[in-house]
Protein backbone atom coordinates (compact mmCIF):
# COMPACT_ATOMS: atom_id res chain seq x y z
CA UNK A 1 0.00 0.00 0.00
CA UNK A 2 1.49 3.30 -1.10
CA UNK A 3 -0.07 5.93 1.15
CA UNK A 4 0.13 9.69 0.77
CA UNK A 5 -0.84 12.52 3.11
CA UNK A 6 -4.40 13.90 3.19
CA UNK A 7 -6.13 10.99 1.53
CA UNK A 8 -9.43 9.46 2.44
CA UNK A 9 -9.08 5.69 2.17
CA UNK A 10 -11.46 2.76 2.14
CA UNK A 11 -9.29 -0.06 3.52
CA UNK A 12 -10.56 -3.63 3.58
CA UNK A 13 -9.45 -7.24 3.79
CA UNK A 14 -11.09 -10.63 4.24
CA UNK A 15 -10.30 -14.12 5.40
CA UNK A 16 -8.58 -16.63 3.14
CA UNK A 17 -11.21 -18.37 0.96
CA UNK A 18 -13.75 -16.08 2.64
CA UNK A 19 -13.21 -17.96 5.88
CA UNK A 20 -14.00 -16.52 9.31
CA UNK A 21 -11.53 -14.22 10.98
CA UNK A 22 -13.61 -13.46 14.08
CA UNK A 23 -14.89 -16.41 16.12
CA UNK A 24 -16.32 -14.72 19.19
CA UNK A 25 -17.00 -11.35 20.75
CA UNK A 26 -13.58 -11.31 22.40
CA UNK A 27 -11.92 -11.60 18.96
CA UNK A 28 -13.73 -8.52 17.64
CA UNK A 29 -12.77 -6.52 20.73
CA UNK A 30 -9.17 -7.76 20.53
CA UNK A 31 -8.94 -6.66 16.89
CA UNK A 32 -10.35 -3.23 17.72
CA UNK A 33 -7.74 -2.85 20.43
CA UNK A 34 -5.04 -3.70 17.90
CA UNK A 35 -6.46 -1.08 15.52
CA UNK A 36 -6.14 1.43 18.34
CA UNK A 37 -2.55 0.31 19.01
CA UNK A 38 -1.15 -0.09 15.49
CA UNK A 39 -3.24 2.16 13.19
CA UNK A 40 -4.69 4.94 15.30
CA UNK A 41 -1.29 6.58 16.02
CA UNK A 42 -0.69 6.95 12.27
CA UNK A 43 -4.04 8.15 10.89
CA UNK A 44 -7.53 9.31 11.78
CA UNK A 45 -10.18 6.62 11.79
CA UNK A 46 -13.53 7.90 10.55
CA UNK A 47 -15.58 4.67 10.41
CA UNK A 48 -15.18 0.93 10.83
CA UNK A 49 -17.10 -2.31 10.64
CA UNK A 50 -15.86 -5.76 11.55
CA UNK A 51 -17.76 -8.64 9.96
CA UNK A 52 -17.36 -12.37 10.63
CA UNK A 53 -15.03 -12.87 7.65
CA UNK A 54 -13.80 -9.37 6.74
CA UNK A 55 -13.40 -5.78 7.87
CA UNK A 56 -13.82 -2.25 6.49
CA UNK A 57 -12.13 0.96 7.62
CA UNK A 58 -12.53 4.56 6.46
CA UNK A 59 -9.25 6.32 7.17
CA UNK A 60 -7.90 9.84 6.82
CA UNK A 61 -4.13 10.11 6.36
CA UNK A 62 -1.78 12.95 7.24
CA UNK A 63 1.95 13.49 7.82
CA UNK A 64 2.01 10.77 10.50
CA UNK A 65 0.86 8.17 7.99
CA UNK A 66 3.77 8.54 5.60
CA UNK A 67 6.70 8.63 8.01
CA UNK A 68 9.28 6.00 6.95
CA UNK A 69 9.56 2.89 9.10
CA UNK A 70 12.20 0.19 8.68
CA UNK A 71 11.02 -3.41 9.01
CA UNK A 72 13.89 -5.80 8.48
CA UNK A 73 15.51 -4.97 5.15
CA UNK A 74 12.45 -3.08 3.88
CA UNK A 75 11.17 0.44 4.39
CA UNK A 76 7.45 1.16 4.69
CA UNK A 77 5.25 4.09 5.51
CA UNK A 78 4.15 4.12 9.14
CA UNK A 79 0.58 3.26 8.16
CA UNK A 80 1.64 0.35 5.95
CA UNK A 81 3.84 -0.97 8.73
CA UNK A 82 0.93 -0.57 11.13
CA UNK A 83 -1.32 -2.69 8.92
CA UNK A 84 1.32 -5.40 8.62
CA UNK A 85 1.83 -5.57 12.37
CA UNK A 86 -1.92 -5.44 13.06
CA UNK A 87 -2.76 -8.36 10.79
CA UNK A 88 0.25 -10.52 11.59
CA UNK A 89 -0.10 -10.18 15.35
CA UNK A 90 -3.86 -10.80 15.23
CA UNK A 91 -3.36 -13.81 12.94
CA UNK A 92 -0.83 -15.36 15.32
CA UNK A 93 -3.29 -15.04 18.18
CA UNK A 94 -6.15 -16.61 16.19
CA UNK A 95 -3.95 -19.44 14.91
CA UNK A 96 -3.06 -20.26 18.51
CA UNK A 97 -6.71 -20.00 19.58
CA UNK A 98 -8.03 -22.17 16.75
CA UNK A 99 -5.11 -24.59 16.48
CA UNK A 100 -4.44 -23.60 12.88
CA UNK A 101 -1.44 -22.50 10.84
CA UNK A 102 -0.82 -20.27 7.84
CA UNK A 103 -2.35 -17.03 6.67
CA UNK A 104 -5.66 -15.84 8.09
CA UNK A 105 -6.24 -12.83 5.80
CA UNK A 106 -5.74 -12.47 2.07
CA UNK A 107 -2.25 -11.32 1.18
CA UNK A 108 -3.01 -7.72 0.26
CA UNK A 109 -5.12 -5.27 2.21
CA UNK A 110 -6.87 -3.07 -0.35
CA UNK A 111 -6.94 0.69 0.14
CA UNK A 112 -9.08 2.61 -2.33
CA UNK A 113 -8.38 6.36 -2.42
CA UNK A 114 -11.64 8.30 -2.16
CA UNK A 115 -10.06 11.77 -2.17
CA UNK A 116 -6.68 13.47 -2.03
CA UNK A 117 -7.97 17.01 -1.44
CA UNK A 118 -6.56 18.60 1.77
CA UNK A 119 -9.09 21.45 1.54
CA UNK A 120 -12.05 19.27 2.39
CA UNK A 121 -13.66 18.78 -1.02
CA UNK A 122 -14.98 15.24 -1.13
CA UNK A 123 -15.46 12.77 -3.94
CA UNK A 124 -19.10 11.73 -4.31
CA UNK A 125 -18.15 8.29 -3.04
CA UNK A 126 -16.96 9.53 0.36
CA UNK A 127 -20.34 9.56 2.09
CA UNK A 128 -21.38 6.44 0.16
CA UNK A 129 -18.37 4.65 1.61
CA UNK A 130 -19.30 5.81 5.11
CA UNK A 131 -22.87 4.56 4.60
CA UNK A 132 -21.75 1.29 3.06
CA UNK A 133 -19.42 0.46 5.94
CA UNK A 134 -22.21 0.91 8.48
CA UNK A 135 -24.80 -0.91 6.36
CA UNK A 136 -22.70 -4.09 6.02
CA UNK A 137 -24.31 -6.08 8.88
CA UNK A 138 -27.81 -5.13 7.69
CA UNK A 139 -27.09 -6.15 4.09
CA UNK A 140 -25.62 -9.44 5.31
CA UNK A 141 -28.75 -10.23 7.32
CA UNK A 142 -26.90 -10.28 10.64
CA UNK A 143 -29.18 -7.65 12.20
CA UNK A 144 -32.50 -5.92 11.54
CA UNK A 145 -31.33 -2.49 12.73
CA UNK A 146 -27.88 -0.95 12.32
CA UNK A 147 -27.55 -0.22 16.03
CA UNK A 148 -27.87 -3.92 16.82
CA UNK A 149 -24.38 -4.65 15.44
CA UNK A 150 -21.83 -4.01 18.18
CA UNK A 151 -18.73 -4.07 16.04
CA UNK A 152 -19.12 -0.97 13.90
CA UNK A 153 -18.86 2.74 14.55
CA UNK A 154 -22.56 3.34 13.80
CA UNK A 155 -23.55 3.23 17.48
CA UNK A 156 -21.04 5.97 18.26
CA UNK A 157 -22.27 8.36 15.57
CA UNK A 158 -25.92 7.63 16.38
CA UNK A 159 -25.38 8.41 20.05
CA UNK A 160 -25.96 4.91 21.42
CA UNK A 161 -22.37 4.63 22.70
CA UNK A 162 -19.54 6.97 23.65
CA UNK A 163 -16.81 5.42 21.54
CA UNK A 164 -13.43 7.13 21.17
CA UNK A 165 -11.80 5.25 18.30
CA UNK A 166 -13.28 7.40 15.52
CA UNK A 167 -12.66 11.12 15.08
CA UNK A 168 -16.31 12.09 14.78
CA UNK A 169 -15.64 15.81 14.51
CA UNK A 170 -13.31 15.32 11.55
CA UNK A 171 -15.78 12.95 9.91
CA UNK A 172 -18.59 15.49 10.24
CA UNK A 173 -16.39 18.18 8.72
CA UNK A 174 -15.05 16.08 5.85
CA UNK A 175 -18.25 14.21 5.01
CA UNK A 176 -20.73 16.99 5.77
CA UNK A 177 -22.60 14.75 8.17
CA UNK A 178 -25.83 16.14 9.55
CA UNK A 179 -26.42 15.09 13.18
CA UNK A 180 -30.12 15.75 12.77
CA UNK A 181 -30.45 13.56 9.65
CA UNK A 182 -27.71 11.01 10.37
CA UNK A 183 -29.97 8.14 11.42
CA UNK A 184 -32.33 8.61 8.48
CA UNK A 185 -29.48 8.98 5.97
CA UNK A 186 -27.78 5.84 7.27
CA UNK A 187 -30.62 3.73 5.91
CA UNK A 188 -30.77 5.35 2.49
CA UNK A 189 -30.09 3.20 -0.57
CA UNK A 190 -26.63 3.95 -1.97
CA UNK A 191 -26.50 4.93 -5.65
CA UNK A 192 -24.75 2.19 -7.71
CA UNK A 193 -22.28 4.62 -9.33
CA UNK A 194 -21.26 6.01 -5.95
CA UNK A 195 -20.92 2.50 -4.56
CA UNK A 196 -18.71 1.42 -7.44
CA UNK A 197 -16.30 4.28 -6.73
CA UNK A 198 -15.30 2.96 -3.31
CA UNK A 199 -13.69 -0.27 -4.56
CA UNK A 200 -10.38 -1.22 -6.06
CA UNK A 201 -10.88 -2.64 -9.59
CA UNK A 202 -10.52 -6.21 -8.36
CA UNK A 203 -13.28 -5.69 -5.78
CA UNK A 204 -11.75 -8.32 -3.57
CA UNK A 205 -14.19 -7.87 -0.69
CA UNK A 206 -17.96 -7.67 -0.80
Amino acid sequence: MNFQSYQLLHAYNRGIDRGRVFFGRHNYLFFLQKIRTYLHPHCDILAYCLMPNHFHLLLHTDERSVQPVQMGMNSFTALSAGFKTLLSSYSRAINKQEGRTGSLFTQNTHAKVITTDPNGRMHDGAFACFQYIHQNPLKAGLVERLEEWEFSSFRDYAGFRQGTLCDQMLARQRLNLSPERFYEQSYQVIAPDALQSIWEPSRATK
